[in-house]
């Protein structure tokens, strides 16, 4: 059995990553919660009967000697606990964003030695993403060309009552990094690595630092172009991915996640998944635990696991700075390498 735990108790511990290993418990066994709030560990802990709850990380990684970590925690822990995690031995899987800096990002991959972290992006582990980048690969719908990528979405005021909300310094980024970067995954996986942006970001009515609304243009390597789209100001929430190719548009309507059904070809005729499997927490983690048990690097994890964040540091460098950026920009003497908002602020 492969040994668990999970680091912070809030609600995606609760709503997706305790289902999803509930799922796996024919291979995988939940051995420890941890969370700074003595009370509400042992309360999950008792909810989900895990044999035993800590309230420091470190003490938990020395006593229990996990193969595998879920960090649930909010971004600005996350470069800290799983280098921790990683130097125990473990195994990570950290909820998005993997942590608030391309260099923090840098530093987790350092610190890997027969031990892996990977970032939760479920999208790209769907029947329909798969089906699509077999299509992609094999030439089917021929060369891509434009793109859109729609994160509109609606958080409350309220929602920006936990303090590390809203803040460079704690949650990183805006929605650019905490809500969009699920589709621009999603999008990077499509259509590769990105040449050039060109971004606008603003912060348009939440109670921010950050921004609560951005728009971008963006070259791709291979020559596609893509407008990216990111909201929490919408009260009528989509995600929405349109990508055209020489041949066929396809398209995906969703909110937090797709099957099947919430897809679209054009041409239909071209559109044929073999399975129908959902993008969920779940299908990811059943990954993950395949590549453990082959000692092989998981999907999401070093190089792959940088790429949206790169992404993403590209747009705030644009944004704040009023140019295009390229990604061969972004190196170790680049100030949005070290900050998101490369100290400038919004």
């Amino acid at each position: 059995m492969i040994r668990v735990a999970v680091v912070g108790t809030g609600g995606i511990a609760r709503a997706c990553h305790m289902p999803a290993l509930a799922g796996e418990r024919h291979r995988a066994e939940v051995v420890a919660v941890v969370d700074v709030d003595g009370a509400r560990a042992e309360a999950f802990r008792a909810e989900h009967g895990v044999p035993r709850a800590y309230t420091g990380l470190g003490e938990m990684l020395d006593r229990e000697r996990p193969d595998l970590v879920h960090i649930c925690t909010p971004p600005y822990l996350h470069a800290r606990q799983v280098v921790q995690c990683l130097s125990a031995g473990a195994w990570v899987w950290c909820e998005k964003p993997p942590c608030v800096s391309l260099a923090e990002h840098d530093r987790i991959t350092a610190a890997e030695s027969g031990t892996f972290a990977a970032v939760i992006f479920q999208h790209r582990f769907g029947s329909g993403a798969r089906h699509l980048r077999e299509l992609v690969a094999g030439g089917a719908l021929g060369r891509p060309t434009v793109a859109l990528c729609v994160t509109a979405w609606y958080r409350d005021h309220a929602y920006y009552s936990a303090p590390w909300r809203g803040t460079w310094e704690t949650e990183g980024g805006g929605p650019a990094l905490g809500h969009g970067i699920h589709q621009t995954d999603l999008m990077l996986s499509v259509l590769g690595d990105w040449e050039e942006i060109r971004a606008m970001a603003g912060r348009i009515d939440r109670p921010v630092r950050t921004e609560d609304a951005s728009a971008a243009s963006v070259r791709f390597a291979g020559g596609a172009m893509a407008s990216v789209l990111t909201s929490v100001l919408s009260p009528r929430e989509e995600s929405y991915l349109r990508f055209d190719f020489t041949e066929a548009t396809v398209e995906l309507r969703h909110l937090y996640g797709y099957r099947n059904a919430d897809w679209t070809c054009t041409p239909p005729d071209l559109w044929k998944p073999p399975d129908d499997v959902p993008s969920s927490h779940a299908a990811q983690l059943a990954d993950l635990l395949d590549s453990y048990e082959r000692g092989e690097r998981p999907a999401l994890s070093g190089k792959e696991g940088r790429q949206s964040l790169e992404f993403v540091t590209g747009l705030y460098a644009s944004a704040l700075t009023g140019r295009p950026v390229l990604r061969s920009d972004l190196t170790e003497d680049n100030p949005f390498y070290h900050r998101l908002d490369g100290g400038i602020g919004l």
